[in-house]
């Protein structure tokens, strides 16, 4: 029985390891953790002692789901009309709020702008950074306008600091710029690694919900455009938001994924310049190139981005190659889907011309159409530059196009007709049944990408119109 006893007493001094990145245990030492990958963060610590969580006193009776006040999840307006259609209504006290993006998208310019149009006499806004100095930021703000007495602004890296202003400034707002560059003094590894991630966000998040407080964390993302650090991040907050967008253009997007206070369908516009950052309530307008006469490879469509229709704007070029293998690029389109396409028309919709020549396809204005609803302006966009000839003008296509060539229903096709009456267009090519039409709309219902393509007028007929119109000027 000594024996025993005196066994059970050595395993328990016997000293453990544990990864100083995501706190995997093991009773011996490794190289490299197998939870997280790391390499050289395995560290000897004492075995913990076992711990049982006894009943705790209650501190507040639990209430029949009537009786609770929701007055006190009211959201407050940001200031920002698009930041608050996707937040379902503005900022919920106590609700933490994670923003990720790739970099130089504009993360810190779109929160500095929240942050100084937030903040008011009643409502104090405290803008932490981490990854610039104050002196650089208030710069910024100079250039955007965002400057506010009631704005307040620190550059701190440590939690306990971070916790620190909190209690001084005591704000309605906190924005933390980035989370991943924050760190707790109490906890093993370098800031962004999984355990000072989880530890950083998990204080914050209890600090919000004590203090009725609403926090903004911008957050790092991978080369795949995942959110960086653990997943359990985003399981913590209460709202996931993507910032996206081509650097190269004005156009930003913020997409919502995860809103436990709205909608996820929501997407906010916005424009990037010199001055700042700015909301797009009425964005189409970026996304069209307006001409007084169509131009051969180019077609409209209207795609949804959320519940909002846009009106967007399809090209193409086909060009005669000299190489054995014909390029295919594409700009804002699925190379997938684009292919697709062209395999369509080859075979159902008897374009020959395709095949052999050099294909470039893009957008207008940097967005990107993914979805299958584009599918339709896309085959046209390259039927018409193969065949040298302009569809006719105020026509937008929407339908998604099979493999055997049919046009196939897509959803939300009244609200995209809307849409499209709305900015003027008169003729509308749709799959069959497409439900009310707007008034003053001429819709054409296409079973297949042949109904589709008899849009297009033949090179005869028009060098036969040609011909007439200089015989009538002779």
């Amino acid at each position: 029985m000594a024996a025993r006893s005196s066994s059970r007493s050595s395993a328990k001094d016997r000293p453990s390891y544990r990864c100083t990145e995501c706190g995997w245990t093991t009773a011996k030492w490794l190289g490299r953790c197998p939870e997280c990958q790391a390499w050289g963060t395995v560290e000897e610590f004492g075995a913990p002692a076992v711990r049982t969580t006894a009943p705790g006193r209650v501190t507040s009776a639990a209430l029949p789901i009537g009786q609770i006040d929701g007055r006190q999840a009211t959201a407050r307006s940001t200031g920002v009309d698009e930041l608050d259609r996707v937040l379902g209504g503005g900022l919920v006290p106590g609700a933490v709020v994670l923003l990720a993006g790739e970099p130089g998208v504009g993360k810190s310019t779109l929160l500095l702008d929240v942050s100084a149009k937030a903040a008011g006499e009643e409502h104090r806004t405290l803008y932490i950074t981490g990854e610039e100095s104050a002196s650089q930021v208030r710069l910024r703000a100079d250039r955007i306008g965002a400057l506010s007495e009631h704005l307040y602004l620190a550059a701190e890296t440590d939690l306990s600091v971070v916790l620190g202003h909190l209690d001084s400034v005591k704000p309605s707002l906190l924005v933390l710029d980035s989370v991943q560059t924050v760190a707790s003094p109490e906890i093993d590894g370098a800031p962004g690694g999984m355990a000072q991630v989880r530890e950083v966000a998990g204080a914050l998040i209890r600090a919000s919900k004590e203090r009725g407080m609403s926090t903004l964390l911008v957050g790092h993302v991978t080369k795949d455009g995942a959110i960086a650090g653990p997943r359990l991040l985003e399981h913590l907050v209460d709202v996931v938001l993507h910032f996206e967008g081509d650097r190269h253009a004005r156009l930003r997007l913020v997409r919502g994924v995860k809103n436990r206070y709205g909608a996820t369908d929501e997407v906010g516009c916005f424009e990037l310049h010199d001055e700042g950052i700015t909301g797009l309530a009425d964005p189409s307008g970026l996304f069209l190139t307006r001409r007084a006469e169509p131009v051969p490879g180019t077609c409209l469509t209207v795609t949804l981005e959320g519940r909002r229709p846009l009106v967007a704007e399809v090209q193409a070029l086909t060009v005669d190659t000299q190489i054995p293998s014909p390029r295919r690029t594409t700009s804002g389109l699925e190379t997938s889907r684009v292919s697709m396409m062209l395999a369509v028309l080859e075979q159902r919709g008897r374009i020959n011309a395709l095949g052999k020549r050099d294909i470039y396809s893009a957008t207008v204005g940097g967005v990107r159409l993914t979805e299958p609803a584009a599918d339709l302006a896309v085959a046209l966009a390259l039927a018409s530059a193969a065949s040298d000839t302009p569809l006719p003008k105020n026509l937008v296509a929407i339908g998604e196009v099979g493999l055997a060539g049919e046009v196939r229903r897509v959803t939300g096709v009244q609200r995209r007709l809307a849409e499209a009456a709305r900015l003027g267009f008169t003729h509308a090519l749709v799959p069959s049944d497409p439900g009310r039409i707007p008034d003053g709309m001429r819709v054409l219902e296409v079973a297949d990408i042949g109904d589709a393509l008899r849009v297009l007028p033949r090179r005869r007929e028009r060098g036969e119109r040609a011909a007439a119109t200089v015989d009538d000027r002779g």
